[in-house]
C-alpha cells in the first residue's frame, strides 16, 4: 500500500484527491495538511511514501517548503497546480528543487476525471523512485557547451517521470552546432511552454515550443506541445514538425510513440533516438523502429533513471543500440554519429 500526503490548502482539493486516491484501492491517504507547519509534523509521524504539494500556500509557499523538505527528509514529491504562467514557471523551479512530477490541478481547465488517472499514474511511478537517486541527481551539475563534436543528424528525444531534470542536466552540454533536436517529454499543457522557456535560459542552443511548420535546424531544440503529439514531416528538401491532436497512445498526448515512429519513417538513418527516464512503455516500440530504419539508438541506463520504465522497455525489446548513463549519452552518441 503506498502512503500519500496531500498539502493543498484548499480544502475541496484535499477532498477531491483523498478520495480518488483512496478508490485506487493500493493507495492511502495518510494525512492531509492545509500547509507546510502541519504538513511538516505529519511527515515526521506518517512517513509517507509521496507527498502531492501544492505551490501556492500560506504561512509558507511550497517552493521555500520543497527546499527543506529535500534537504532534511527527501521523499518524491508530485506537485500539484494549476495552469497558471506563474504556477508553471514555480512547478519547473520545483522540480529543480527535487520535485519529480508535475500534474494539473482539477478545475476550469481540466476536469477531475482527465486528471486523476495521471495523478494515479505518477504517484505509483514517484514510489518506485530512490531516494538516493533522487539525492544523486540534485547534486549533479553541468556545464554549458562542453561536446563540441557534432552531426547533421536528427536528435529525437523521449522522456517521463524524472525527465524534465534530467533534460536540464543534459541540454546545457550542447553546442550551438547541433543536430535539430525533437522533445517529447510528458507533462500537461500549460507547463510546456515554460519548459522550453526554461531550458532556452539554461542552454546556448534555442529552444522553443513546437509550433505546426517549424523548420528543424541545427541548433534549435524544439519541444512537443502539451496535450498535443508532435511528428516529423519532410517540406521538400528541409524538415518540418506537424503538431496534430489524436488519440493517446500509451495514455498519452504527447506521446513518445507518435514521435519516434515519424522519425523513424522521414529521418531513418540519419536521426538518433533516445528514451530517457520514465514510467510505462512509451517509446520503447518506436525506438526499435527508429534502429530497424538505421538510426543509431540510446537508452538511458537504470542506474541513473529515477525510473527504468520507458528505457527499461525498450532495452528487453533490443530497440536500444547503447545503454548508457544520463551524461555519458550526448558524448556516445555524438562521436558515434
Amino acid at each position: 500500500m503506498i502512503k500519500v500526503l496531500i498539502v493543498d490548502d484548499s480544502a475541496i482539493v484535499r477532498s477531491v484527491l483523498t478520495r480518488e486516491i483512496t478508490a485506487a484501492g493500493d493507495m492511502e491517504v495518510v494525512g492531509t495538511a492545509p500547509d507546510p507547519f502541519v504538513a511538516r509534523e505529519m511527515i515526521a509521524r506518517c512517513r509517507p511514501d509521496v507527498i502531492t504539494l501544492d505551490l501556492e500556500m500560506p504561512r509558507m509557499d511550497g517552493i521555500t517548503f520543497l527546499k527543506k523538505l529535500m534537504e532534511h527528509f527527501p521523499v518524491p514529491v508530485i506537485i500539484v497546480s494549476s495552469l497558471a504562467p506563474k504556477n508553471s514557471e514555480m512547478a519547473l523551479i520545483a522540480i529543480e528543487c527535487g520535485a519529480v512530477d508535475v500534474v494539473a490541478k482539477p478545475g476550469i481547465a481540466y476536469s477531475i476525471d482527465q486528471v486523476v488517472p495521471d495523478l494515479l499514474a505518477k504517484i505509483r511511478a514517484a514510489a518506485l523512485i530512490s531516494v538516493d537517486k533522487l539525492r544523486k541527481q540534485l547534486s549533479t551539475r553541468t556545464s554549458r557547451g562542453s561536446l563540441t563534436v557534432t552531426t547533421n543528424k536528427i536528435i529525437a528525444i523521449g522522456a517521463s517521470t524524472g525527465g524534465t531534470r534530467a533534460l536540464e542536466l543534459i541540454l546545457p552540454t550542447l553546442p550551438r552546432t547541433c543536430p535539430g533536436v525533437l522533445i517529447t517529454q510528458h507533462m500537461p499543457a500549460g507547463f510546456t511552454k515554460s519548459f522550453a522557456d526554461r531550458l532556452n535560459t539554461l542552454c546556448d542552443v534555442d529552444v522553443k515550443e513546437a509550433e505546426a511548420g517549424d523548420a528543424v535546424l541545427p541548433g534549435r531544440i524544439l519541444v512537443a506541445p502539451g496535450n498535443y503529439h508532435m511528428v516529423l514531416k519532410r517540406d521538400g528538401a528541409r524538415y518540418v514538425v506537424e503538431i496534430i491532436s489524436g488519440e493517446q497512445v500509451h495514455h498519452q498526448r504527447p506521446s513518445v510513440e507518435v514521435l519516434f515512429h515519424s522519425v523513424a519513417r522521414h529521418a531513418g538513418k540519419n536521426s538518433i533516438g533516445i528514451l530517457l527516464t520514465g514510467m510505462g512503455a512509451d517509446g520503447a516500440v518506436g525506438l526499435k523502429a527508429m534502429r530497424d530504419a538505421g538510426a543509431i539508438t540510446v537508452a538511458q541506463d537504470k542506474e541513473s533513471s529515477i525510473v527504468w520504465g520507458m528505457p527499461g522497455e525498450a532495452v528487453k525489446i533490443d530497440a536500444a543500440q547503447f545503454v548508457l548513463p544520463l551524461m555519458e549519452i550526448f558524448p556516445k552518441i555524438l562521436r558515434t554519429g
